[in-house]
């Protein structure tokens, strides 16, 4: 995973300064919309085809998105497909999220949880990790029965585990050292 990031972030970051001169939101739809398209396994199984050319791979992926590409979107396309990337264009595309999500000072957030959790209750915890993290959290929730009660928050690189699973594996650590 280290290694697509590693791909992954220059092209994200170029496009980034490009879209920041214009629409960001179009940007980042015309990059979803790519990278949906990239994601499919028969596209990256014609791709990696040695008798399909660029051009084709390009005029292939340009026809399949509903979405109308800027230049932008159609440069950072080219470059990917020339450079044999089109594998890392999801990542690119979550690596450029996450930069307008920065940009806009807001973090995504992901909790997890053993239970599912009511849209009520899922405020008051957004509420009270905003406070813990100083800055707008944009939560999901996904059910992990495995933590077998409380929360583990994933925000970025910073991770809060409140679970059950996680005060036990201290326990146990404590009492085996």
């Amino acid at each position: 995973m280290a290694e697509l990031a590693t791909l992954a972030r220059p092209y994200a970051e170029a496009l980034f300064q490009v879209a920041v001169k214009g629409d960001l939101k179009q940007a980042s739809s015309e990059l979803e919309a790519l990278s949906a398209v990239a994601a499919d396994s028969r596209l990256r199984q014609f791709a990696d085809a040695p008798s399909a050319g660029a051009g084709q791979v390009f005029d292939l992926m340009t026809s399949v998105v509903k979405t109308p590409l800027s230049e932008a979107s159609k440069n950072l396309l080219r470059t990917v497909i020339d450079n044999g990337r089109l594998s890392v264009l999801p990542e690119i595309a979550a690596q450029f999220h996450s930069l307008v999500s920065e940009r806009s000072g807001v973090s995504d957030a992901i909790v997890y949880s053993a239970f599912s959790i009511e849209p009520a209750q899922l405020s008051d915890v957004v509420a009270s990790l905003e406070k813990r993290f100083k800055r707008k959290l944009n939560a999901s929730v996904q059910l992990q029965p495995e933590l077998i009660g409380g929360i583990r928050v994933v925000v970025g690189d910073e991770v809060l585990d409140t679970s059950v699973k996680a005060r036990l594996e201290q326990m146990k650590a404590a009492l085996t050292a």
